[in-house]
């Protein structure tokens, strides 16, 4: 019985997803090379994460997971993610702060 109350507390706690991996165990693995925020890429050719569209981020996910989208280092890192999880890296990611910064300007015609 104890051991059933422990996995219910563990499935509904707020910083796992639904396979019970925690969003900063998720958010470390794509740290190495986007930054903690998605806002510092170690590499040039790596994008920035940070303030994208959630939906973007989560149709890509899920097609360097199907193969679809190619990439040595991403396929590797997509492919044992859940949508759930997937989901969860999306929505943080797109909630930080983004430094790419577009001019908005008026266009004369």
């Amino acid at each position: 019985m104890r051991y059933l109350l422990a996995l219910i507390a563990l499935a509904g706690a707020s910083t796992a997803t639904a396979e019970n991996r925690p969003l900063d165990q998720l958010v470390s693995t794509c740290a190495a090379c986007h930054g903690e925020r998605g806002d510092k890429a170690i590499q040039p050719s790596y994008p920035l994460l940070a303030g994208q569209y959630a939906d973007y981020l989560e149709a890509a996910l899920k097609q360097y997971r199907d193969g679809s989208r190619k990439n040595a280092i991403m396929n590797g890192q997509a492919a044992n993610l859940s949508d759930s999880e997937i989901e969860a890296l999306a929505r943080y990611y797109s909630r930080q702060e983004s430094v790419v910064y577009t001019p908005s300007y008026a266009i004369d015609r």
